[in-house]
């Protein structure tokens, strides 16, 4: 071997051993003496556990205000709603009171349930609600629910003829289909019935 890859060898032995001695124990553990170390060790352990549990409680409680939040959500969800129809109510009320009074005008009266009725679609309508319209439209299976024919000669074939009762939309979503009923041609009378 020669000199200079001797030189090497010792060298990178050398390094070696420097490396060795630097990944091994911290100085002050390596003075303080094993039961330092451990102390050390259970005091690091206390402190997680510590921080593990106040992770548990704080999740604990997130989980319960979720619930709680959710469980209110579900409860007021219609708030706003009740409270555009709240005085409809009292308007019904007040017609209904003013009614059972002996000098009632029932002209009064029919004047205010229109009123209240224009209240109670306008609320209505601010939450989405729109009534379809029926009355002299072809008759569409999506938005009508036929109860039976009439004979007309007047109006084409399955034409709404008769509203009986008014159906919703829901933001374009039909809550409830109007219940219609729909034209059909005449029946052609025979020839005894003619003569």
């Amino acid at each position: 071997m020669s000199d200079a890859s001797k030189e090497n060898q010792e060298n990178l032995e050398s390094n070696q051993a420097t490396e060795i001695a630097a990944e091994e124990i911290p100085v002050e553990e390596a003075v303080a003496g094993p039961e330092a170390a451990l102390a050390a060790a259970k005091e690091e352990a206390a402190r997680r556990y510590d921080q593990y549990v106040r992770a548990c409680a704080d999740l604990e409680n997130y989980r319960k205000r979720a619930q709680r939040e959710k469980e209110d959500l579900a409860r007021f969800a219609n708030e706003n709603l009740i409270r555009e129809i709240l005085p409809v109510l009292d308007n019904l009320e007040r017609a209904v009171e003013h009614a059972s009074t002996d000098e009632a005008d029932v002209q009064g009266l029919l004047e205010g349930v229109c009123m209240t009725m224009d209240q109670f679609r306008k609320a209505l309508a601010k939450f989405g609600v729109a009534p379809i319209e029926t009355l002299g439209k072809p008759f569409d299976s999506a938005v009508h629910e036929a109860m039976g024919q009439l004979e007309s000669a007047d109006q084409p074939p399955n034409t709404v003829a008769q509203e009986l009762q008014k159906g919703y939309l829901l933001n374009d979503r039909l809550l409830r289909p109007a219940l219609v009923m729909v034209t059909r041609q005449p029946a052609k009378k025979s020839e005894t019935e003619t003569n």
